[in-house]
């Protein structure tokens, strides 16, 4: 299966400038039945994209976060190579005005991922990476990058909301590192770590759709992952997983053994 990052690319960042980006501040926002917020920018990416990538390569199938729960699950079990898009990843930054949101495309095939695409189209930044060849930040390979950055130095992005309450608490009175951030976008979490603008993160619950793209471009930048219960970080299916991980492996090592995570 031959497909070029560059062709997708296209798609997405013509889709943010032609669905994304004019409704930007000019859009409302309403809940869904989980409580989380969707906007017509939602949908109205989800369907452009999903009709491109149908037209160019018809048979990979699509899932999309705005599609039913039960149809996600179908697909993810059904072992064919899929498309998994979360078509604006920071949706409540985009209906406040925020100017921090992401469309983020993966292809899942043979319980993995294949390729990645998340793009920023407030920054112009494309982050991109294929399986086992790299990552790519606008065309420039993201490779690892040591620190000299102690664990009580560093930068964390931490997303508390979705974290168990004991270690929300032990995180604020004991606050092993330096300083902490929430920017509230799990797609562009994981290309900012990559690209070393923070050193460690840990999020208590994403959705394949928010991780699966950036994920692979972290992953393939070198960086070090794994879940609040010492798994593998990815896994095919509708099940929202923990994420610890650090670009460096000396920081990742201290991190986890602050967390108390043994890894499997």
């Amino acid at each position: 299966m031959n497909i070029e990052l560059n062709a997708l690319k296209d798609i997405v960042v013509a889709t943010a400038e032609t669905e994304l980006l004019p409704r930007f501040t000019r859009v409302k926002r309403h809940l869904k039945t989980d409580g989380s917020v969707i906007t017509e920018a939602d949908l109205a990416t989800q369907q452009k994209i999903m009709d491109a990538l149908y037209s160019q390569w018809p048979e990979i199938d699509f899932l999309g976060e705005e599609m039913p729960a039960e149809d996600q699950t179908v697909l993810l079990s059904s072992g064919k190579p899929l498309w998994c898009l979360d078509p604006l990843d920071g949706t409540s930054n985009f209906a406040a005005g925020i100017p921090h949101f992401a469309i983020s495309l993966a292809l899942l095939k043979e319980g993995r991922v294949e390729l990645g695409i998340v793009y920023d189209p407030v920054r112009e930044e494309c982050f991109t990476a294929r399986y086992e060849q790299g990552a790519w930040l606008n065309g420039d390979k993201l490779t690892k990058q040591s620190t000299e950055v102690t664990l009580d130095q560093s930068t964390a992005l931490i997303d508390f909301k979705r974290l168990p309450a004991d270690l929300s608490t032990r995180l604020v009175q004991e606050k092993p590192y330096a300083s902490q951030r929430s920017f509230g976008s799990v797609a562009l979490d994981w290309c900012w770590l990559a690209a070393g603008r923070c050193h460690v993160y840990l999020h208590g619950r994403s959705n394949i759709w928010d991780y699966a793209a950036g994920y692979l471009i972290f992953q393939e930048a070198g960086g070090y992952s794994t879940t609040l219960q010492g798994e593998d970080l990815f896994i095919n299916a509708r099940v929202p997983r923990a994420a610890v991980g650090a670009l460096d492996k000396r920081l990742f090592d201290a991190w986890v053994n602050w967390l108390g995570i043994t890894l499997n």
